[in-house]
């Protein structure tokens, strides 16, 4: 890798390692460029998607092996990519969910696509939809398809994906995320809806939902349901539930839909839900989706291994468990989690997490260099020259053979 010295810095500043990547990045360009603008044809649809994609840094990084990512499909992605990417960002350097790729999806006939049935006029609160809003209402069905058979297979044929996806969506948005789950529950892992839209086309999807709720088995997958202060002032969450005026359905809908959630336990769905008192419907996203986040992934927490970091493969069992696939601890932070024990001359502890990383990845020239490393600095000069040897028949780096040259007195 580097030499010991600059590894120990690097150690260090664990958790600030993806900033550093980041800061490192920008000495090259004046731009800050978060993701990509993609489009795809998309013949169900018939018209042409821009599509915003957003993969994280560790994938160009030439150091470490390559990873595969779980993937977040977002709806509304003109309005909610740069806030949920940078959740993950940080989220994911301090190791409390996984890095992510984020497939941003802009809308370009929201009401087709986000509504499952077609109506002809609607009540949001206390606007009123006309014909013209809801006139090219009820394509959702349609629009799943499209994310099935023509998105996902698109970004997983470009893009270094894990088989595991997250479905997050707003209002109308969060309507279709319900109509996912209930009707496409296979399609998703996990699923984030925010104040969903459950009073369009007279609560018929929440029908639907309250009689799947009750009979499919949702093993497996997680919901996370974001709920926004939609009543009008002087009522409260008492009082709204015996409430008829129209301009209340959105949110006794969405409670009606708790209830439900709420009564069905044996359908083994991983549920959570927040009432947000101070957020109004387009406030309600950015808390609800840092909240989702921590739930979804509430088993993904690098604390679980502070005070004893030979659990880190316990806890990477238990992640392998959750998202169905097998899932290696990642080799930078074993990496750097070894260094670290090796500055404090935990030696035992740093030999285990090298040894873990050769074991996990036994194709890494990173792993025998950091080995090498580890017997340099404890005094074991042939381990550390046959380790340099193994790491430069893998790849030829400049700063493993200065190491390889110096203990061999070239």
């Amino acid at each position: 890798m580097k030499t010991f010295q600059v590894i120990a810095i690097i150690a260090l500043l664990l958790f600030s390692s993806i900033l550093m990547q980041a800061q490192n990045g920008q000495t090259q360009s004046k731009q800050i460029v978060i993701g990509t603008k993609d489009i795809i044809h998309s013949k169900i649809l018939n018209e042409q998607r821009e599509i915003w994609v957003y993969v994280p840094s560790s994938a160009s990084d030439t150091t470490f092996s390559k990873q595969r990512y779980p993937v977040v499909y977002l709806l509304d992605g003109d309005d909610h990519f740069s806030s949920v990417v940078g959740m993950i960002q940080q989220l994911s350097s301090a190791y409390v969910c996984p890095e992510m790729i984020v497939v941003g999806i802009p809308n370009t006939y929201r009401t087709r696509d986000l509504t499952p049935t077609h109506m002809n006029s609607w009540q949001f609160l206390n606007f009123v939809a006309d014909s013209d809003f809801c006139k090219t209402s009820g394509g959702g069905e349609k629009f799943i398809s499209f994310i099935e058979k023509e998105l996902m297979p698109h970004i997983d044929s470009l893009y270094p994906t894990a088989p595991y996806r997250m479905f997050i969506g707003h209002s109308f948005g969060g309507l279709t995320i319900i109509n996912a789950l209930v009707h496409h529950t296979a399609l998703f892992n996990a699923y984030v809806a925010i104040d969903p839209a459950m009073s369009w086309d007279n609560q018929k999807l929440l029908k639907e939902s309250k009689k799947a709720l009750a009979n499919n088995d949702y093993s497996g997958v997680s919901l996370f349901l974001g709920i926004a202060n939609t009543m009008p002032v002087g009522m409260d969450t008492i009082k709204v539930k015996k409430d008829t005026n129209k301009s209340t359905e959105h949110i006794r809908s969405i409670f009606e839909l708790r209830n439900y959630l709420s009564s069905n336990k044996q359908n083994q769905l991983k549920y959570a839900w927040k009432y947000y008192n101070n957020d109004e419907h387009n406030s309600v996203p950015l808390n609800a989706e840092y909240d989702a986040l921590r739930f979804i992934f509430n088993y993904y927490h690098v604390s679980q291994f502070y005070n004893d970091y030979k659990n880190i493969e316990h806890l990477f069992e238990n992640v392998t468990k959750q998202f169905g696939y097998k899932v290696k601890p990642p080799e930078g932070l074993v990496n750097s989690l070894a260094y670290f024990q090796l500055i404090f001359k935990r030696f035992e502890d740093a030999l285990y997490l090298f040894k873990l990383n050769i074991s996990n990845y036994p194709d890494s020239w990173n792993a025998y260099d950091s080995l090498g490393d580890y017997y340099d600095a404890t005094g074991d000069k042939a381990n550390a020259i046959d380790n340099y040897k193994k790491a430069l028949s893998i790849k030829e780096a400049p700063d493993t053979r200065k190491k390889l040259e110096k203990l061999q007195g070239k």
